[in-house]
């Protein structure tokens, strides 16, 4: 049966500038936006914003969804990534409490799009599709039988 990895990222954009996690992952600094795995019993919402809390410390609700991209790691694994909006006013203080990330960054989207040190291609074109793509109301996800 196949098994793809379900998880969620947050494309959080203020004054102009989006926020990236920075983590070294096999000794090579990368870039992401706060991402993680659903967890068990877990919403796609209550991943989304525990991710973003764990590697931010920032607490903010998704506004919209953004887009649901499958994709193929090079090494083979498959991924489902659901990538939610957050607009914020004003760029908050970051206090990442994973102890995996390095520190958080607010940066363009010229610098996300043309840097070499992006996690996967999912971060530049999650970008790209906040740029060009509609939003989509979160109610078009649904929980059955799972609690917020």
């Amino acid at each position: 049966m196949f098994k793809p990895h379900v998880t969620v990222a947050c494309v959080v954009q203020s004054q102009g500038q989006f926020l990236i996690v920075e983590e070294t992952v096999n000794g090579k600094v990368t870039w992401n936006q706060p991402a993680g795995h659903l967890e068990a019993d877990e919403t796609l919402f209550s991943a989304a914003k525990r991710e973003l809390y764990e590697e931010t410390g920032i607490h903010a609700e998704p506004q919209s969804f953004l887009k649901l991209h499958q994709w193929q790691a090079p090494d083979g694994t498959p991924f489902l990534r659901f990538s939610f909006v957050i607009d914020l006013d004003r760029q908050p203080a970051t206090e990442p409490q994973d102890s995996d990330i390095d520190r958080c960054v607010w940066a363009s989207a010229e610098e996300i799009i043309g840097s070499t040190a992006l996690r996967s291609p999912l971060v530049s074109e999650s970008i790209r599709c906040y740029q060009q793509a509609p939003r989509y109301p979160l109610d078009l996800l649904a929980n059955f039988n799972l609690p917020e």
